[in-house]
């Protein structure tokens, strides 16, 4: 059975409490403070296994939780280390907080292996705590919490192609003629129920991965039928080859065909409305040759004037297949090597609740620069890629959420004045 998508909660561990115990050995009849320190929790660590296509196995078991560290002992004796949890998944999941829908990382590309959730330090033990003037203190540090989350687990197929269309178009048998790629094929609706990969070798290139996206009808993107479930498999795709009928043996016109599942596409995605579409006009060797209207002339008539090739061809006997299959490779290569990876929109270590760290903001007179740091911002600085929209943004809102900004301006800083943080340097403008 094919899954691709699961909800789970995941924890991380607690900290191990610190201990508060005093020397006791013959001889020594008021020793000093001698508690020792909890142990660290565990993590909570998401890996990439090649060996995974599905998300089936997160059906059965939605919990997941690393374990606590110990509590410090006597003797100065530490508590042992939480274990870790390494949860395995395919590549190509993009792991959501479950409440927003905000990504949090995309296992994808490079990213084989990753930290979600942190655990708890452990509390330090009373010997810490000894000065001159308390000499044998009760006290101990408590160990930090565990962090929880809600997790929505989505797979989203690696591949270069897509394939589109209504049910009964031709896609399945498409795919099994230009790939190594053997979904079963029959002439009734929705033969097709997983999302099916094949890889073209094509002659002096090197080659792509297509996927045939099944079930797409209209009201798809509002969940009607199955296509809902599979619109997040196209996501990834650099370029869309949409099938039609061209023949219309079912009746259906190719042109509307076509205006529908767009629509349902920019309903679902808006950038999905954005790809570069190639139309197979698939089904030629069954268009009757006395028909009042050529199909072909219509189909490029409406699309080709908007820069959307037209392509006949017979999925069944493999006419007209290869210059298909070349254009969609030139556009390929025009699009570059870069994989459609999903920036990250939410950051676990800096939600509500997670971060109480101190930071500072101060004017250095010297510098003439405004000056925020503290072992908050640098965490917020490690997590947040400045580079993108998406990052800079989120770190706006976080300098307003924190009070950041609200300080500044108490400091009397005005449009233009300089920021810095940990190295980096922004100019401030309302």
């Amino acid at each position: 059975m094919f899954a691709d998508r699961a909800k789970i909660y995941v924890r991380s561990g607690k900290g191990g409490d610190g201990h508060v115990s005093f020397r006791r050995e013959k001889y020594v009849p008021n020793g000093g403070p001698d508690g020792g320190d909890g142990g660290r929790g565990g993590d909570v660590i998401f890996e990439v296994d090649e060996g995974l296509n599905t998300l089936i196995d997160f059906r059965h078991i939605r919990k997941y939780k690393a374990g606590d560290g110990e509590p410090g002992g006597k003797k100065n004796c530490r508590g042992k280390d939480g274990n870790d949890i390494v949860i395995k998944i395919p590549r190509g999941t993009v792991i959501k907080e479950a409440e927003s829908g905000q990504v949090i990382t995309d296992m994808s590309g490079d990213n084989r292996r990753i930290v979600l959730l942190k655990g708890g330090r452990g509390g330090n033990g009373n010997q810490h705590y000894a000065t001159s003037t308390m000499q044998a203190p009760k006290y101990a540090q408590p160990g930090q919490p565990a962090q929880e989350l809600e997790l929505l687990l989505e797979l989203k197929m690696i591949a270069d192609v897509g394939l589109v269309g209504f049910p009964n178009v031709g896609k399945s048998t498409f795919l099994s003629r230009v790939t190594n790629a053997r979904p079963k094929i029959a002439n009734y609706h929705f033969t097709t129920l997983n999302p099916n990969l094949g890889v073209v070798d094509l002659e002096g290139t090197g080659g792509f991965v297509i996927a045939d996206i099944p079930g797409l009808i209209e009201g798809a993107s509002e969940g009607v039928g199955l296509g809902h479930e599979f619109l997040r498999h196209i996501e990834r795709t650099k370029v869309i080859i949409h099938i039609v009928d061209a023949a219309g043996t079912e009746g259906r016109d190719p042109v509307a065909d076509i205006y529908a599942i767009n629509k349902e596409l920019e309903a679902y995605n808006p950038l999905l409305a954005e790809r570069p579409q190639v139309i197979a006009a698939n089904k030629i060797d069954a268009i009757y040759e006395g028909a009042d209207t050529d199909p072909i002339a219509l189909l490029k008539a409406e699309f080709e004037p908007a820069g959307v090739q037209v392509f006949p061809i017979s999925a069944v006997s493999g006419e007209g297949v290869k210059p298909l299959l070349y254009r969609v490779n030139e556009i390929l290569l025009q699009s570059g090597d870069e994989p459609t990876i999903f920036e990250q929109e939410y950051f676990p270590e800096l939600a509500k609740g997670y971060s109480d760290e101190p930071y500072t903001v101060l004017y250095d007179e010297e510098a003439d620069e405004y000056v925020v740091e503290g072992p908050r911002i640098e965490k917020m600085l490690g997590y947040t890629n400045l580079d993108s929209e998406k990052g800079f943004t989120f770190f706006q809102n976080f300098l307003k959420e924190t009070g950041i900004l609200e300080e500044l301006e108490n400091l009397g800083i005005a449009e233009g004045d300089t920021v810095r943080m940990y190295g980096l340097s922004f100019d401030y403008y309302k």
